[in-house]
């Protein structure tokens, strides 16, 4: 009888591990193979034919259709570059040079990864819209209130991510993804 039990309880704990390790990897984003270069972060295999088993199940589950491998590149940034969780109530600056890439697109992203309403009706900013320093180097201000210059319009939620799409780059092979420059995410101001 004894045996019975603890094999009862055996069986329940692996189950509850097993499901609850499966639930954790689908809906809880990516687990593996992320490079991270300052605030942004990318999957560069999620679009290919060696994405892992746990990114394809996330993928379906979610419906998002990742850039395939030959295609583009598409980092995100959930905290500004000291870290602290970007808010939609403070303003930001996302400045300085891309990678090379033929376009480029910078979104933002409610808590759930769908694009934001917001007042100014425009989902997101280009390379082809943003207005440059002589040097190349651009600033975008990213807030739910009018900005002068390039200003990326988001509602004033406690939580957003930032999307940098990088479209017909080198990086889409995985060259040189340690030795990138991104921009920097700095928060501005915050009531």
């Amino acid at each position: 009888m004894r045996f019975l039990i603890d094999l009862i309880i055996a069986v329940a704990v692996a189950v509850a591990v097993g499901v609850g390790s499966a639930w954790y990897a689908v809906s809880k984003g990516h687990l593996f193979g992320g490079v991270t270069v300052g605030a942004w972060t990318a999957w560069p295999q999620d679009g290919s034919l060696d994405a892992d088993p746990y990114a394809l199940a996330r993928l379906a589950r979610t419906g998002e259709i990742p850039l395939g491998a030959g295609e583009g590149l598409a980092f995100t940034a959930t905290a500004d570059s000291q870290g602290a969780p970007l808010d939609g109530r403070c303003i930001y600056a996302v400045a300085g040079e891309t990678p090379a890439a033929r376009l480029w697109t910078l979104t933002a992203v409610d808590a759930a990864g769908q694009l934001m309403a917001n007042i100014a009706q425009r989902q997101g900013i280009t390379s082809r819209d943003v207005v440059r320093s002589v040097d190349g180097d651009f600033t975008v201000s990213v807030a739910a209130t009018v900005q002068p210059g390039n200003w990326l319009s988001i509602a004033a939620v406690p939580r957003f991510d930032l999307v940098l799409r990088l479209y017909d780059t080198p990086l889409a092979t995985g060259a040189q993804l340690a030795t990138l420059t991104m921009p920097a995410v700095s928060k501005v101001s915050c009531p």
